[in-house]
C-alpha cells in the first residue's frame, strides 16, 4: 500500500493533489531536453499507487489516448490511492512517430531496469523506472501491434503470480495470454520485483481507435474497483474468459511463398478446423498458397500489409476448446462481434450484454466462464 504524499519524478505530491508536469528524462544530441508528461492524482484517502504507461514503442498511440482521458476523468476526491499516469515513455520515438528510439533503433521496452550508465535506452528505461515504476504497487502498461499489424484487445500477464493473475482477470478482456514476459520488458521486471503488471494489448500503431477508447476506460475502473482505489465502482468481468497457456495453444501461422495476401476469414474473431484464412497469389494467379485454421480458434492479430515474403508471419492464431467455442457461436449469432475485424478488433464489454437486454453467455448466467 502508499503511504501518501506520493513522491515521484523529483516532486511530492500531497494528498488531495493532482499535479500535471513533464519531467525530464533525456536530452537529444542537439542538447535539447526530452520530457515525459506525468500526470499524479493523489487520492484523499489512502490506497494503493497505480502506474498507466503508453507509448514505450513510440509509435503505439490508443494508449496515449487513453492515458489522457483517464488523467482527465479523476479527482483526488475521487481515489483511495494514487494514479500515475506516464502519457509517453518512449519520447524520442514518440517525436519521430518511430517504434524504436530512432538512429540506434533501440528497443525501449527490452532495456529495463536499465543502466544508468550505458545506452540511451538503458538510461532512458532505468531512469523511468528509479523514478517512478519502483515506487508504484501495481500497473497497466498499454500497447498495440507493431506496424502493418494489428491486434485484438486482449492482455498479456503472468498467470501463475497470484497477484498478476487478480490484476488481469479485473481487467475484464476475454482474451489473457499467459506468460511472464520477454526479458527486459517493463512488465516482467516489474513483476519480478513485486510489482504487478499486465501488458494490454490492442488494435493498430500510428493512429486513435475510438473503438477501443470507452472499453478501456471502463476496464481500468475496473482494475482500480478491484483494488479498492475505486471502492464503490463495480468491477466488470466479461462474459467469458479463455487464459491461454504458454505453450501448445498459440501459434503465428507464416506464408511458404511470396505474393499477394488477401484475408479471407471474419468478421468474426471464431474459426473453424480446416477453415481458409489468407490466400497467396503470384500477380498471374499461377500459383496461389491457402492458410487453413489448423483448429478450432481464435484470431488474435493479423498482419494488414497486402504482400508477404516466405516465412512472413500472418495471423496469431490461438486454438479453443469446443465448450468455449459454443459461448462465442452463442456471441456471434446475437450480434455481438458484428464490427470486430472492421472496428480495429474491437471485443465486446459487460455492458453490452446489459444494453442489450441480455445476459453474458446465455445459460451461463452473469459468472465469467474459464477455460485454462
Amino acid at each position: 500500500m502508499m503511504t501518501q504524499p506520493v513522491s515521484v519524478g523529483g516532486r511530492t505530491i500531497a494528498p488531495g493533489e493532482k499535479e500535471a508536469f513533464r519531467f525530464a528524462c533525456s536530452e537529444t544530441y542537439h542538447g535539447d531536453t526530452l520530457e515525459i508528461p506525468v500526470t499524479v492524482i493523489n487520492g484523499t484517502s489512502d490506497g494503493p499507487c497505480v502506474f498507466l504507461t503508453a507509448a514505450v514503442h513510440g509509435d503505439e498511440l490508443n494508449g496515449v489516448k487513453i492515458i489522457q482521458e483517464v488523467a482527465a476523468r479523476y479527482e483526488p476526491e475521487d481515489l483511495h490511492g494514487a494514479l500515475v499516469c506516464l502519457h509517453v515513455l518512449n519520447v524520442p520515438g514518440f517525436l519521430a512517430q518511430q517504434r524504436y528510439i530512432p538512429i540506434y533503433d533501440e528497443d525501449l521496452n527490452r532495456s529495463f531496469p536499465g543502466n544508468a550508465r550505458s545506452t540511451m535506452a538503458k538510461r532512458l528505461a532505468n531512469t523511468i523506472y528509479e523514478e517512478f515504476i519502483s515506487k508504484c504497487d501495481l500497473g497497466l502498461d498499454f500497447h498495440t501491434s507493431t506496424r502493418n499489424r494489428t491486434t485484438m484487445y486482449h492482455v498479456r500477464a503472468d498467470m501463475r503470480d497470484p497477484d498478476v493473475e487478480r490484476l488481469a482477470r479485473a481487467f475484464g478482456t476475454s482474451v489473457i495470454l499467459d506468460g511472464e514476459g520477454s526479458r527486459g520488458t517493463l512488465r516482467s521486471v516489474a513483476c519480478r520485483d513485486g510489482i504487478p503488471t499486465v501488458t494490454v494489448e490492442m488494435g493498430r500503431a500510428h493512429r486513435f481507435q475510438t473503438a477501443h477508447l470507452d472499453r478501456a476506460l471502463h476496464c481500468v475502473a475496473s482494475v482500480l474497483a478491484e483494488h479498492e482505489v475505486l471502492p464503490d465502482h463495480p468491477v466488470s468481468w466479461p462474459g467469458w474468459t479463455r487464459v491461454v497457456a504458454r505453450d501448445g495453444e498459440k501459434t503465428w501461422l507464416r506464408a511458404e511463398t511470396g505474393g499477394l495476401v488477401e484475408m479471407e476469414w471474419g468478421p468474426h474473431p471464431l474459426v473453424e478446423e480446416d477453415e481458409p484464412l489468407f490466400t497467396i497469389s503470384d500477380h498471374f494467379k499461377n500459383d496461389i498458397e491457402t492458410i487453413r485454421a489448423p483448429s478450432t480458434g481464435l484470431v488474435v492479430g493479423v498482419l494488414e500489409n497486402a504482400v508477404a515474403y516466405p516465412g512472413h508471419p500472418l495471423c496469431h492464431f490461438v486454438s479453443v476448446d469446443e465448450e468455449t467455442a459454443d459461448i462465442i457461436r452463442d456471441d456471434i449469432e446475437r450480434g455481438v462481434f458484428d464490427v470486430y475485424r472492421e472496428g480495429g478488433f474491437q471485443w465486446p464489454e459487460p455492458r453490452w450484454y446489459a444494453e442489450h437486454g441480455q445476459q453474458p453467455n446465455g445459460e451461463h448466467g452473469g459468472d465469467s466462464h474459464d477455460t485454462t
